[in-house]
């Protein structure tokens, strides 16, 4: 389902944040191919998921739209399952937003500590 490129492919026990150049090529279940960028891995009650920006095919993402999967490795291999519980989506996405705002909260830090 998945095909790593410009990345170790072991999220989970990476210690660096992805500088935007892991990507990843989904086949949905039409047949679509996509390019998506790994935005980063989470846990969420106590699951691990990935979160992933589509892009076009000039490497845009136009819509702001993000794809949440259940995430996993298989003999160093990532394996990504689709989340078909709506409250395990709920607690997927609330994991997201909580990764957004230490995102925000890190940029205010980091903005206000060498005028301090």
């Amino acid at each position: 389902m998945s095909d790593f490129e410009n990345c170790s492919g072991s999220c989970l026990g990476c210690e660096e944040e992805c500088d935007g150049g892991a990507t990843i090529t989904l086949t949905l279940d039409n047949d679509e191919v996509i390019e998506c960028q790994v935005l980063t891995t989470y846990q969420a009650a106590g699951k691990d998921y990935i979160a992933l920006l589509p892009l076009n095919e000039k490497g845009i993402n136009e819509d702001g739209e993000v794809f949440i999967y259940r995430y996993h490795e298989e003999n160093g291999t990532p394996v990504l399952e689709n989340i078909e519980d709506d409250e395990e989506y709920e607690a997927a996405s609330d994991g997201f937003d909580e990764w957004l705002d230490s995102l925000e909260y890190d940029e205010i830090v980091s903005e206000e500590e060498p005028g301090e």
